[in-house]
């Protein structure tokens, strides 16, 4: 990770693109989820505009496809999404940067990441205010992500218990995430 020239970095977790997206199999075989959660997170990582990029995983095709896409990529070895997201925004740290944004890669309306960063916690929940989409938080203060059900109430009250200033920000670009076959976005396979 090269030293930050911005005071924020963005961080996109993926898992593996080979067994995502599995509650969509009823509407898509396993080369199509593949090829759609690919494009999903392409489209997250150009909103994140001229902030630094760095996906998240352990996975070596994931790895390459950033490659291929020119984006950094942060290995942390860590199983599950908020130990590895934990680790990541730790790490972030280390070198330098002083806010992390942490965006989930199935946003396929993503136009600009950078409505969140701002100071304190910024969460952009999903539709529903069940999900935390896309969240800026500071590095320095070991923020405990707590990713699943119900995330947006438990990491707003995260907030709440570091004593950190919250701001919610309802963008319909950042609340459409794809977790049902209804979620589909109509253009992703043009």
């Amino acid at each position: 990770m090269r030293t930050p020239e911005t005071h924020t970095v963005v961080l996109i977790p993926i898992r593996s693109f080979d067994d995502s997206k599995s509650r969509l199999a009823d509407a898509l075989d396993p080369d199509e989820r593949r090829r759609l959660t690919m494009w999903m997170a392409l489209r997250v990582v150009h909103a994140a505009g001229d902030l630094p990029v760095h996906v998240v995983t352990d996975d070596a095709d994931v790895v390459e496809w950033a490659h291929g896409h020119g984006v950094e990529v942060m290995t942390v070895d860590r199983v599950g999404l908020n130990p590895s997201v934990t680790a990541a925004v730790e790490q972030a740290e280390r070198v330098g940067f002083e806010r992390a944004i942490v965006a989930h890669a199935d946003l396929p309306a993503a136009t600009d990441l950078s409505v969140v960063d701002r100071p304190g916690v910024c969460i952009a929940p999903d539709r529903a205010h069940d999900g935390s989409n896309v969240m800026c938080v500071p590095t320095d203060r070991e923020f405990e992500f707590a990713y699943g059900p119900d995330s947006f109430s438990r990491h707003c009250a995260e907030a709440e218990r570091l004593g950190l200033p919250l701001t919610i920000i309802d963008d319909d670009s950042l609340a459409w995430d794809v977790d049902d076959p209804a979620d589909l976005p109509t253009d992703w396979n043009e």
